[in-house]
């Protein structure tokens, strides 16, 4: 995830679909309206610098990139019947949200030939089974960033931070409901996906125990992180690992020992898009190793081409915190669709966040 992004997490999304009725009638006629150009929705520094103008020199095909700072913003935009994306990287539970939709175009696999290249590991997730209308584009997780130039102290989970008189009013959690409940569901040993009432309430106690010691809830938690405002922050892999870059291994990126989330970005293709052979062979280049292994080097996430390891840097095959071993990756879990569960889960995060 980009250093602007943010994720305030959907259950099922309870929307009437006749809104949205002209966008799929519309897609054939204005397909190949701009026959030499593919318009790229993805969020702000999270895209190698080189891979867009590599792409328009093989093909001739003008990129135009926008960005989008949630998954929230650009469902709106699609639902709104925006017609000026071709492309977009939606994280995985907003895959499932705008598919049931209708707001996605199936993929042409037959124009994709480097989905042959992509992990294995990533394909045929219940937010797309079959992978009809997403591919992966990176993964991660979310974890723990710290400052280790202003706490010094152990630190290898949420038991380390909630309730630490040293970091009172030093640290932030995450602007998000399913990310920061689902952090205090994992400290208690609890699933972050569960809608049992009682596990709820136990998580909610949490939180509400540390209130007063939070310094905030942020989607951008690493600028405070970095200038010193903060220690310790709630944060994405990739913020916290560029992060820890420009700041000459400062911040370290921590994944809490009770587990964390498991993420996965994804390109898509809208039911509106107007140039789609374009945007299959945006996506394909997108998938090539050759791109994956720049966007990997570039963002800090982890590839989603199963060849790019193998050529990475020896310094980033060696980073656990880039590339978690398999006993780590145990206690991960990705973010679900909890359906009607979801009222309760905001009530909660409202009754949190007022104190």
């Amino acid at each position: 995830m980009s250093t602007t992004k943010w994720k305030l997490r959907l259950g099922f999304v309870f929307l009437a679909l006749s809104a949205f009725s002209g966008i799929v009638a519309c897609t054939k006629k204005n397909e190949g309206a701009s026959s030499r150009v593919v318009n790229l929705a993805i969020w702000s520094n999270y895209l190698s610098p080189e891979t867009i103008g590599l792409f328009q020199k093989k093909t001739g095909i003008t990129v135009r990139v926008s960005n989008f700072s949630s998954n929230e913003e650009l469902l709106a935009k699609l639902q709104a019947g925006a017609s000026g994306y071709d492309v977009v990287v939606p994280s995985d539970y907003m895959v499932f949200a705008m598919s049931k939709l209708g707001l996605l175009r199936g993929l042409d696999r037959g124009k994709l030939a480097n989905f042959s290249q992509l992990d294995g590991k990533l394909l045929d997730k219940p937010y797309d089974p079959g992978n009809r209308f997403s591919v992966p584009y990176d993964w991660g997780t979310t974890g723990i960033a710290v400052n280790r130039t202003l706490y010094r102290g152990r630190l290898t989970g949420w038991k380390d931070v909630f309730g630490n008189p040293a970091l009172k009013g030093k640290y932030t959690l995450l602007d998000d409901v399913r990310e920061t409940l689902g952090a205090a569901l994992r400290s208690l040993g609890l699933g972050q996906n569960s809608i049992k009432p009682e596990d709820l309430e136990k998580a909610k106690r949490v939180l509400m125990a540390v209130r007063t010691e939070v310094k905030g809830f942020t989607s951008e938690p690493m600028a405070p992180l970095a200038s010193g405002e903060t220690a310790v922050a709630h944060a994405y892999m990739s913020d916290a690992l560029q992060a820890s870059r420009s700041s000459g291994g400062k911040i370290e990126y921590i994944i809490p020992e009770e587990g964390a989330t498991f993420w996965i970005d994804n390109l898509v293709i809208p039911a509106g898009a107007a140039n789609v052979e374009q945007a299959h062979a945006l996506i394909d280049f997108m998938l090539d190793a050759g791109s994956n292994l720049a966007t990997v080097k570039s963002v800090l996430v982890a590839p989603a081409n199963k060849n790019v390891f193998k050529i990475l840097p020896p310094e980033l095959q060696a980073n656990k915190a880039l590339f978690p071993s398999d006993d780590v990756m145990k206690r991960m879990e990705m973010i679900q669709d909890i359906g009607e569960a979801l009222a309760v889960w905001d009530r909660i995060w409202t009754e949190i966040k007022a104190g």
